[in-house]
């Protein structure tokens, strides 16, 4: 589960420089919380618990990064993934991995046209808004490659043409743990394409009941037919926008620089986290910014966003892994040690 409780709390915390109410009011974030909340509301109609997910889903959308979902069967990572892109008025597809699938089952592939004479390329399901790919470790790497060019730079080449993909454009990704049967490892240049990872654990007594009440109580076929559209492509375009004027202090830009440097000279962990990350850590923190109705980011938000962005770009030395030690546990011993600015 998500690590939500920091040490000590940076609620408080304010830039420095000025204070008075012109600077509250530099952002509007008032219609982007009020959005966001009626996402919540709508999902938590189907979805019990899970705060912490919806939560991380939510700051990838606003953040405009792919995510990986990681549980075991059956603790709502898929249907979770449906209704969000249900509240979003923007094209939505599903791709269902298979070790059989092959690269242009997602891509698309050129077709011999009779009546021309010519190839006429058919676009894949990957051309769409909101991707939802259901078990992405159960493909090979070949099929994992496929998706390098699409998910950095959003674009897709094929036959010597370079296809744009639409704005706006997510990946959202479902897998099982790595010791399950029929899993294949995700390469490391594709898990780093990954803005956050996202475990799910299973819910406690009182969500168990609360699950199992809806679902007695519940006479719809389609539980998701109670989710109703709350943003549209554009307005969610303007709130990407919104957050990338977030202000961050200097001393805040050093101290994710110091959480990223501080992991590749971690004596615990094999592989320290890329540049990449630390622009990953940047964006994810205004996000959550955004999120708490905030036009400045906090130390706060970068600790919260720091488990997500990290945790899949970190691998435990074989050592450490043998005794136990997660990805998660380490980064906590990170933050802990890193001086938080004041």
């Amino acid at each position: 589960m998500e690590n939500q409780n920091p040490e000590n709390n940076f609620s408080d915390y304010q830039p420095k420089g000025n204070h008075d109410a012109e600077f509250s009011a530099r952002l509007d974030m008032k219609e982007l919380q009020q959005s966001l909340e009626q996402v919540k509301s709508e999902i938590g109609k189907v979805i019990v618990g899970q705060e912490s997910m919806i939560e991380h889903l939510l700051a990838a959308l606003l953040a405009n990064g792919h995510v990986l979902i990681e549980g075991v069967p059956g603790v709502a990572k898929t249907i979770t993934a449906k209704l969000i892109a249900k509240t979003i008025e923007v094209g939505f597809s599903r791709i269902q991995f298979t070790p059989d699938l092959m690269p242009s089952d997602i891509l698309g592939t050129s077709v011999f046209n009779v009546k021309t004479s010519e190839f006429e390329f058919k676009k894949g399901p990957v051309f769409s808004n909101f991707i939802l790919i259901d078990e992405i470790n159960r493909s090979p790497a070949k099929t994992q490659a496929a998706l390098f060019e699409v998910m950095e730079e959003r674009q897709i080449t094929m036959d010597g043409n370079r296809y744009q993909l639409e704005e706006p454009f997510l990946v959202v990704a479902t897998q099982n743990p790595i010791e399950h049967e029929g899993t294949y490892r995700l390469p490391e240049a594709q898990l780093d394409r990954f803005l956050f990872k996202i475990n799910v654990g299973y819910p406690n007594l009182q969500q168990e009941l609360e699950i199992i009440k809806n679902q007695h109580e519940n006479k719809l076929e389609d539980k998701s037919d109670a989710v109703q559209r709350v943003i549209n492509g554009i307005q969610l375009k303007n709130y990407q926008n919104l957050v990338k004027d977030i202000l961050v202090e200097p001393q805040l830009l050093e101290y994710i620089a110091k959480i990223i440097v501080n992991t590749r000279e971690n004596q615990f962990l094999y592989l320290g986290a890329s540049p990449r990350a630390s622009l990953a850590l940047l964006t994810a923190s205004k996000a959550f910014a955004a999120i708490r109705g905030r036009d400045f980011v906090t130390p706060e938000d970068i600790k919260e966003a720091s488990y997500a962005v990290l945790r899949h770009r970190v691998m435990v030395s074989p050592e450490r892994e043998m005794e136990g030690l997660t990805a998660d546990e380490i980064i906590k011993q990170i933050l802990e040690t890193i001086e938080i600015p004041r």
